[in-house]
């Protein structure tokens, strides 16, 4: 059996849960998820706590048990605390500022790059430490938008200029090693 999958998903406080067959509701205070799951995968409540069990051993059913219960417990941490991104902006003159709601990029561009939040993701910069916060109660929209903030410019190996994520370490090449002598 699935180490992850056969775990309860603990519902804290403030947090309702609604299970219709395959379809998952989630509501807490930060907001509300809904996603629909493989008929395969049973899903029940017992004693405030969700219960992932699993149809047949098939290989394919197996895969889904600790997939599914994984994001139900994405789900519900998500309402009730939220998940947050930190990206690190560096190299000389390079920045991120906030335009009301929209996030400004100055990364080495012959023009400002604008990134504008999607719905259920806001951003946060902190000018000092050149910081980018991507907040959001879906864990894989906010895994997906700072990916997208990322790729506007990946860290370089020979400088390591560019934005990474918190933590994240470049592995750096040597530059030109110059002429041989004859």
């Amino acid at each position: 059996m699935s180490r992850i999958g056969r775990l309860p998903v603990a519902v804290p406080a403030g947090v309702q849960v609604n299970i219709d067959g395959t379809e998952v509701q989630v509501k807490g205070p930060k907001g509300a998820l809904s996603r629909s799951f493989s008929p395969a995968i049973q899903i029940d409540m017992d004693e405030g706590k969700i219960v992932v069990q699993r149809s047949s051993e098939e290989p394919t059913v197996r895969a889904l048990h600790g997939t599914t219960r994984a994001l139900i417990q994405n789900m519900v941490t998500g309402v009730s605390a939220g998940f947050t991104k930190v990206l690190e902006v560096d190299g000389v003159g390079y920045r991120a500022e906030m335009d009301g709601t929209n996030l400004v990029l100055y990364v080495g561009y012959s023009h400002p790059v604008v990134i504008k939040p999607e719905e259920g993701i806001s951003f946060a910069v902190d000018t000092k430490t050149r910081q980018v916060k991507v907040n959001g109660i879906d864990r894989e929209q906010v895994g997906q938008v700072s990916a997208d903030i990322r790729k506007v410019r990946p860290p370089e190996p020979y400088k390591g200029k560019g934005i990474r994520y918190q933590g994240e370490r470049i592995r750096r090449k040597a530059g030109k090693a110059g002429k041989a002598k004859k």
